[in-house]
């Protein structure tokens, strides 16, 4: 069951944006318990001194006591995989939110419009990354790697080379089979010989993918504006 939370310090809001979250589940026919909080405060503490967790939150960054910038940064090391998604009515908070590593920037006047699909869009990734692992299989081993848990993959002779947290894996496999086999959109090209998991991307920036494990991979030329764009309909933003 996916855990939300819902904090705007506007009764009507919060009101407005639980309701929009029920649908989506119960679009996507998932389980999910909301929270919902109208003081950023008491989320904060919750969280922090509680030990709630959530996988989801949506956050309005205008509020009174903290802000929800500030809301964020506090608790991404209680939280180190939530999916956040900022509400607010001035655009000028986006590269900010980006820099966040916030899943998604919705804006106020376009809430009927942009908070659904973002919202059908986490709790898609939240399932992948909960359920979903590719298997390496020889004659004399089988290695199960969840599919969050790969950050990159590449091309290293032969063999394709998966990179995660722990350690790098190599299948007997070209990089366009193990992406074939992958079949999920987070997996994208950003060069002929390397493939990128866009949930652990941090930012784009002079022509590489910054990785949440501090990785900087070159983008080719000749992906460049495709991978922008990929990033930009993910993330819901421009960069």
């Amino acid at each position: 069951m996916l855990r939300i939370a819902v904090c705007d310090d506007d009764k009507a809001a919060v009101q407005a944006h639980t309701e929009i979250t029920e649908s989506c589940l119960k679009q996507c026919e998932s389980a999910g318990k909301i929270d919902t909080y109208t003081s950023s405060e008491a989320l904060l503490y919750d969280i922090t001194k509680d030990g709630f967790y959530f996988d989801l939150i949506l956050l309005d960054i205008e509020m009174p006591e903290s802000t929800g910038m500030e809301i964020a940064e506090k608790i991404k090391p209680y939280l180190p995989n939530v999916k956040i998604i900022f509400i607010t009515s001035h655009i000028e908070y986006a590269i900010d939110a980006f820099e966040l590593s916030i899943f998604r920037y919705v804006p106020k006047d376009d809430i009927d419009k942009r908070l659904p699909p973002a919202i059908l869009d986490a709790v898609k990734l939240l399932e992948l990354e909960d359920g979903k692992s590719y298997t390496i299989q020889t004659n004399s081993r089988l290695e199960k790697i969840p599919y969050r848990g790969i950050y990159y993959i590449e091309r290293d002779g032969k063999n394709a080379a998966i990179t995660t947290a722990g350690k790098v894996s190599k299948v007997r496999k070209s990089l366009q089979q193990v992406y074939d086999e992958l079949g999920a959109d987070e997996f994208i090209y950003i060069d002929r010989g390397c493939i990128v998991n866009m949930i652990h991307i941090m930012q784009i920036k002079n022509g590489t993918a910054v990785l949440k494990n501090g990785k900087v991979l070159p983008i080719s030329r000749s992906h460049l504006q495709e991978v922008k764009e990929m990033i930009n309909s993910y993330w819901g933003m421009h960069i």
